[in-house]
């Protein structure tokens, strides 16, 4: 595997996944980053799956290690949607967490349907996000098995937040911490675990069933937070204020017991 050293951003591009990371969250710590951009290939269903890896720099490997896979909003299918979220990536990274952010979309997929019943059309569009989250997952134990994967969080912005919301219902037991950025469509799992936390814009109401009812909210425990924020300001297109809230309320979330 070749890099090419820019700052502290080390970035690649081989075609099959062969990454090494060590280790777990931090503290007050402000590591330096690097970067891996790589392509996965799911042969069962015949599919690319781009991802980016942001790692802490570190001399010493993180006791235990924990891993978050990021999921973008829809992106029209242009693809190269990497970096779209580098100001959340990178700051996860540079806490200490393992941090992977899968790029869903590819040029040949069709589009993101915008009439009917979302919540049926675009199922299949969720399902698929699903299966990318379950590949890229087993292929991360397979090379890097020292991670801690029992504390795993998944994090998605709008239709990658509905793509975690389903993962979430489908695979309880291999997900720890859920945290969405304005979801709308996919309804979100009913359970005290995984842990479940909603960050909602003030533009975008979500449909009929997605949100808990206030009793599920204190039942399950679960967190739905209302900002101030624009639903198309949770990218890189918001403002540094706007960014510095999401990142603060992600990692108070991730810093929960």
């Amino acid at each position: 595997m070749k890099y090419r050293k820019t700052g502290y951003l080390l970035l690649s591009l081989p075609f099959l996944i062969n990454c090494s990371a060590k280790k777990k969250i931090v503290s007050n710590i402000d590591y330096p980053i690097k970067l891996d951009t790589l392509t996965l290939l799911d042969q069962s269903r015949n599919r690319k799956i781009p991802i980016a890896i942001y790692q802490p720099q570190v001399k010493r490997t993180i006791p235990n290690q924990q891993v978050i896979i990021f999921n973008h909003g829809y992106g029209f299918n242009k693809g190269g949607d990497y970096f779209v979220y580098s100001y959340l990536t990178e700051k996860l990274a540079s806490k200490g967490y393992f941090t992977v952010s899968i790029q869903h979309e590819q040029t040949t997929d069709a589009p993101l349907p915008v009439e009917g019943n979302l919540q049926m059309v675009r199922r299949p569009f969720w399902q698929n996000g699903s299966d990318n989250i379950t590949y890229v997952l087993n292929e991360l134990k397979k090379t890097n098995p020292n991670l801690d994967y029992k504390h795993l969080t998944l994090i998605g912005h709008s239709n990658g937040g509905d793509m975690v919301a389903l993962f979430g219902n489908q695979h309880p037991n291999l997900v720890y911490k859920i945290i969405t950025m304005d979801n709308r469509r996919m309804f979100l799992p009913r359970t005290s675990i995984p842990k479940i936390y909603s960050l909602r814009s003030n533009d975008y109401p979500a449909d009929e069933g997605v949100l808990p009812t206030e009793d599920e909210q204190k039942k399950y425990h679960i967190t739905i937070q209302p900002t101030s924020i624009n639903h198309s300001h949770m990218d890189n297109k918001g403002s540094d204020e706007e960014k510095n809230i999401l990142n603060a309320f992600i990692l108070k979330y991730l810093n929960e017991q």
